[in-house]
């Protein structure tokens, strides 16, 4: 169910994306102003990340969920009122909110159903559901606008729906372990093997004195605007640089993300088998986050591709190394921190990501605008990767768990 529930996220995000070259054709919207979207996007959600990890922490990751689903399909619908950019920034706002919420919420379940060892490779089936999502919604939107003729609003409609049948689903079925008649003793057993934690408060400014903290932070500083730009803005670089109309660049998008699927689940299985083999937690997420790193470099070049297929090929190396690399960072807060802190951990992290994905919309919406050109955003992409798993080793070089009673 967290599977189909980021699939779900990830579509309403993107449905803007794909209607972008369209739509800034007919109303008009410049480089800037598009870039503005993400921003405004970004700090929304950014700022709800902090506070959602907090409500998860404290409702749980049922509740939680169902909460963000409410508020980010509110906001998806309300796209429809609009048709200038400044009238779509008060759609996406409500959107971001509530989709800072999404993993959050999906970590604490995680967390609730998986022991530490397990939990990687679990964030990776999730997570893979963003490229899902995003391979999908090339399909979907083009079917509902063109095929249909029902026009770019019924877009936001048909997909918003699907979030109401996914809450009745998620009311209806999810259940802690110990709430799970079927479950065997067994089982339970494998669930809790990590020792008990007993529930504790930490003052968020004492948090940002843990370096296991900053650690999270300069991951999801550093790696979450790449894939920021890459959802935002891949739409518009394929109709672009190969004059691709809205049907058309279907097919490169869905093959970027199916190989950014593959890198989600392959990043997570990696770290569980070398750790399964005798290889520290911390070594073997690292190792992991470090070959999945130098996935992304050859994007530097993807401008420069003589073809299109081979663009899609750099690309999706790219993505499918951001995938990697993110379901071991995603697992971070679970392993070095308390369950009870893992939540406030988690969303702190969030608005880290967003405050370097508002900077990264500026930059990429000022070079298009003036230079015309993808390929200083590619450099930027080339290299985060491998700046980040460096800066995560100088701040944690051991990798040791969070003392709670310590910080308590």
């Amino acid at each position: 169910m967290l599977f189909f529930a980021v699939v779900l996220s990830y579509v309403d995000r993107l449905v803007l994306a794909v209607l972008k070259p369209d739509l800034a054709q007919q109303y008009g919207w410049s480089e800037t102003g598009y870039a503005d979207l993400a921003f405004y996007f970004q700090l929304a959600y950014g700022l709800a990340y902090v506070v959602a990890g907090r409500i998860v922490d404290r409702i749980g990751a049922k509740a939680g969920y169902a909460l963000a689903m409410i508020v980010w399909t509110i906001g998806h619908v309300l796209h429809t009122a609009f048709t200038s950019t400044s009238g779509m920034i008060l759609a996406r706002m409500p959107l971001a909110a509530g989709e800072a919420g999404t993993f959050p919420a999906a970590i604490a379940a995680t967390n609730e159903w998986f022991p530490k060892r397990e939990r990687a490779f679990a964030i990776g089936i999730f997570n893979a559901g963003s490229n899902v999502g995003a391979l999908l919604t090339p399909l979907l939107v083009p079917f509902i606008v063109v095929t249909l003729d029902l026009g770019w609003r019924a877009a936001f409609f048909v997909t918003g729906a699907l979030s109401i049948v996914w809450l009745a689903a998620w009311f209806a079925f999810y259940r802690r372990p110990r709430e799970k008649a079927l479950l065997s003793a067994e089982e339970l057993a494998w669930i809790e093997a990590d020792p008990v934690e007993p529930q504790r408060h930490v003052p968020w400014a004492r948090m940002f004195r843990i370096r296991q903290t900053w650690a999270y932070i300069a991951g999801r500083f550093l790696i979450d605007p790449i894939w920021w730009t890459f959802l935002f803005w891949l739409p518009d670089f394929f109709a672009k640089s190969f004059n691709l109309s809205m049907k058309e660049f279907g097919p490169p998008l869905i093959a970027v993300y199916l190989l950014a699927d593959v890198g989600s689940v392959a990043g997570g299985w990696l770290s569980t088998r070398l750790i399964g083999r005798g290889m520290s937690i911390g070594r073997g997420r690292k190792t992991a986050m470090f070959c999945a790193a130098l996935c992304a470099v050859p994007i530097a070049g993807a401008v420069y591709a003589p073809s299109m297929w081979i663009a899609v090929g750099l690309i999706g190396l790219a993505c499918a190394g951001h995938q990697g690399f993110s379901a071991n960072l995603y697992a971070l807060p679970g392993d070095l921190f308390p369950r009870w802190m893992a939540g406030s951990v988690v969303g702190i992290g969030g608005l880290a990501g967003a405050v370097g994905g508002m900077l990264m919309a500026k930059f990429a919406g000022l070079i298009l605008e003036t230079v015309g050109s993808y390929q200083p955003i590619f450099i930027v992409a080339a290299c985060a990767y491998l700046i980040a798993v460096g800066v995560i080793h100088l701040i944690v070089p051991n990798y040791t768990p969070v003392d709670g009673k310590a910080v308590a």
